[in-house]
């Protein structure tokens, strides 16, 4: 999975002046849901995507979420209700496997320091003992992919994550897995740390991750639209758009699903956010607590990317990409703020990390009732 995240940049759109220059076209159709700062960045983030590209809004204000939509058709850029419709959140999905990790914790079955290898019927490589915490907060020392991640047979780049089995996951981590830095020493993003999370997580309880995911998130927190099984979502979802703007396959993410493969709507991920915002809620609270400072301004939680924009402000981010979605999400929890954005650009399409960028821009405008 492409990561998108680009902390130096995110940084500067949300401490900075992100008020557009551009004046708002004709060619934009919209009701009353935006302010006039609002529709310029939307439109200037948007403009330059494929036809048929949709994005799909939450916006949650006090604890208050509203919904709306674009969709570019042809030379138009039209506001459209897509709070129903099914997009995949790729790595978002990391955030989702750190919150099981932190409900199995809350309830006594591991503890964060515990070493994996404990958990799984057979031993790693050289005995490197990763944990729980590290494999959340991405310090394993673990690298981005297993070396063996293209000998799934065939090896699809148009769906690249199908056919790598548990089979060839065993064989990387029992006679190939090598250390790129000493555990704990920094945190480097890993697919495959996340992926090995979600699989030990899954050894640790006898449940596969969907019905871990249903048993601890999506029936809790009323998430009825999803799921990590396409065909059961297959009639609402929105069709993935290649780098090209032609569409293209889904992702499926076999063993390593932990990493990128739930699907979810706006409405959906807004309950989730919502979820957030309540400080009784230990499981989650629990993903939010730092575990790993990159530096004053940038934290790593459990799942959770964490900016520090200022003494009293931190945001809880993730962003995620896969063949035909991007998608991000930003909260502000002390003010019960955020906004979701999920669509259906590629995440090899030159101009996605708009997508994150436009979510903190506009998250900079909520409460701003100058226009």
């Amino acid at each position: 999975m492409r990561r998108g995240i680009i902390f130096s940049m995110f940084l500067l759109l949300y401490t900075g002046s992100v008020r557009s220059q551009v004046r708002l076209p004709e060619c934009i159709e919209h009701k009353d849901v935006w302010t006039k700062t609002q529709k310029e960045q939307i439109f200037e983030h948007v403009r330059t995507f494929p036809v048929q590209t949709q994005l799909a809004f939450a916006f949650i204000e006090n604890g208050a979420v509203s919904f709306s939509g674009v969709i570019s058709e042809n030379d138009t850029i039209s506001v459209v209700d897509n709070r129903h419709k099914v997009f995949e959140i790729g790595s978002i999905s990391k955030v989702f496997t750190a919150s099981l990790l932190a409900a199995l914790v809350v309830e006594g079955k591991l503890n964060l320091d515990d070493p994996v290898n404990d958990r799984l019927p057979f031993a790693l490589k050289d005995s490197i003992r990763p944990t729980f915490r590290q494999l959340a907060n991405h310090t394993s020392g673990l690298p981005r992919m297993p070396s063996n991640f293209d000998g799934g047979v065939p090896f699809d780049p148009a769906n690249p994550y199908r056919n790598y089995s548990e089979d060839l996951l065993k064989d990387y981590l029992t006679r190939q897995m090598e250390l790129i830095y000493q555990p704990g020493e920094r945190s480097e993003y890993s697919n495959l740390g996340a992926g090995l999370l979600a699989y030990t997580l899954a050894k640790v309880t006898g449940l596969n991750y969907l019905q871990l995911l249903k048993k601890y998130l999506f029936s809790n927190y009323g998430m009825t639209a999803s799921t990590t099984q396409r065909e059961d979502v297959a009639s609402y979802m929105v069709s993935g758009l290649d780098q090209n703007g032609r569409e293209t396959s889904s992702w499926d993410f076999s063993v390593l699903i932990g990493a990128g493969g739930i699907l979810s709507t706006t409405e959906d991920m807004a309950q989730f956010a919502f979820a957030q915002f309540d400080e009784s809620n230990r499981e989650l609270k629990l993903t939010r607590i730092p575990t790993f400072e990159v530096n004053e301004r940038l934290a790593v939680g459990l799942g959770w990317y964490i900016v520090r924009t200022s003494a009293e402000t931190e945001l809880y981010c993730h962003n995620g990409g896969t063949g035909g979605y991007s998608s991000s999400i930003a909260l502000d929890t002390n003010r019960a703020n955020g906004v979701i954005i999920l669509s259906n650009v590629s995440a090899f399409h030159p101009e996605s990390p708009k997508i994150e960028r436009l979510c903190f821009s506009l998250l900079q405008t909520i409460g701003d009732s100058s226009e």
